[in-house]
């Protein structure tokens, strides 16, 4: 019975009047989230009544009971948290300066991980390399008694590309300068900024004190350096490692009323680095996907399930091994993932599984969101998002939205990222387009594991 309700579906929707009104539905679902504030408001109440979420801090406590709180207030069911356990790395006491020959006091961030220095502090003499490449090339030992320090910039790019073009600086860095014999490691921070905010992230566990200097205090440590006069450098770090913190990551869902055992997943990391309040990273994912789900089934109940995830531990490691842990046995059922973790900006393309671009639900979608500037490309979609690597590796069909990131990281992990730097056009947007696929895609007949890309 199952089958042959597919098959009608399909070929119902295989007629041009069905696509049609299919395309229609999408572009209403698309305007009604332009002008809604949901997304705003969800944001804003993260912001507001939780801050800064660190895995690990009484903050991450409260965030999971606001998430519960605030998905059973949006008319969700089945909201539930899912616990599991994680190592958290909780920010101490942090002061660097340079102390000769030319006294400087310098901002920085200790990375995810940092290993604290001494009671009294660390002073040694820095080693400055314009780039990553440049530390690596030296011999194990070349740097022993030393302060590493990378200075590499980070270009301002629309994909986020240079993020992952830089990322191993500070997420290997620390390690690979401890492997030459450094004894502390500071970092240019991954941002494309001119302020003198040091931006964090994960550094790994590296054994040595590691940090993120401001952009500026990184050109300053170049200027200093190519004086030819040692430089000397203090360092007071200190720092809590938790082996086995309590983490959650909670759902909600919109059920299916016709095929509430096929699912589609969308959401947003609940968890954030400390210096800001983790408004667009990730509280704008969590609250993009949050009212995407919402509007698509304002009209009435979608004929699939509609699940959101609010993953607990992103920027810390934990929650994809434990969401895919628990949501193992419904892989077959999982009609396709996707997560919302690029800030705030509006979408400008749009990546679906192979072969989807030319299934009459996806050229609805398509037909809603071009307007909005969205470019639904060919090539599928190479990325779900870190909370879902696990999911996807088990076997779901994944998509990618990628938002316009030219400013994302003039934010990210520093005390920049705070709700006042989201514009609320950009964020429905988003929203907007989000809401339209998850509308075609709870209500078609679309099945991304059966669909073949096209020939060459």
């Amino acid at each position: 019975m199952r089958l042959l309700a597919g098959l009608l579906v399909a070929a119902c929707l295989a007629t041009p009047a069905a696509a049609q009104g299919l395309t229609a539905s999408a572009a209403a679902v698309r305007d009604r989230a332009l002008a809604d504030r949901t997304a705003w408001e969800v944001v804003e109440s993260l912001t507001s009544e939780v801050g800064a979420r660190p895995v690990g801090s009484p903050a991450m406590t409260r965030a999971k009971d606001w998430a519960v709180a605030k998905l059973a207030e949006l008319g969700f069911e089945n909201v539930h948290v899912e616990p599991f356990t994680t190592k958290a790395w909780l920010r101490g006491e942090e002061r660097a300066e340079v102390t000769g020959p030319w006294p400087h006091g310098l901002a920085i961030l200790g990375l995810g991980g940092s290993a604290p220095t001494p009671k009294g502090g660390l002073s040694a003499e820095i080693v400055v390399f314009r780039s990553y490449q440049a530390m690596l090339d030296q011999p194990p030992g070349a740097l022993k008694g030393k302060i590493a320090v990378v200075t590499q910039a980070m270009p301002r790019t629309q994909d986020a590309s240079s993020y992952g073009a830089v990322n191993a600086q500070r997420t290997q860095g620390p390690t690979e300068a401890a492997k030459r014999g450094a004894v502390g490691y500071l970092v240019r921070s991954l941002s494309t900024d001119d302020t003198r905010l040091p931006h964090t992230g994960a550094g790994g566990y590296p054994g040595i004190a590691a940090a993120a200097l401001s952009t500026a205090d990184a050109e300053l440590l170049e200027r200093l350096a190519a004086r030819g006069k040692p430089v000397t450098v203090r360092l007071k770090m200190s720092s809590t490692v938790i082996p086995q913190a309590p983490a959650w990551n909670v759902t909600g869902e919109i059920r299916g009323a016709e095929r509430p055992d096929e699912v589609i997943v969308v959401g947003g990391h609940l968890d954030s680095w400390d210096p800001g309040t983790g408004a667009i990273d990730d509280g704008a994912g969590v609250a993009i996907t949050t009212a995407a789900a919402k509007l698509a089934a304002q009209g009435g109940r979608p004929k699939r399930t509609i699940r959101v995830a609010m993953w607990g531990s992103e920027e810390q490691g934990g929650s994809s091994e434990a969401f895919a842990k628990a949501h193992a046995g419904e892989i077959d059922r999982t009609v396709v993932v996707g997560e919302s973790d690029l800030g705030s900006g509006r979408i400008w393309r749009a990546a679906l599984p192979a072969g989807a671009v030319n299934h009459p639900a996806m050229r609805a979608f398509a037909a809603a969101v071009t307007p909005l500037g969205v470019m639904i490309p060919a090539e599928p979609a190479h990325h779900a998002g870190s909370d879902l690597q696990g999911t996807v590796a088990a076997g779901a069909p994944f998509v990618q939205f990628a938002q316009d990131a030219s400013r994302y990281f003039d934010l990210h992990h520093s005390a920049d990222d705070t709700l006042d730097k989201i514009d609320p056009a950009e964020l429905a947007q988003a929203v907007a387009v989000w809401a339209s696929f998850l509308y075609v895609t709870a209500n078609s007949d679309v099945d991304f594991r059966g669909l073949k890309p096209p020939s060459p």
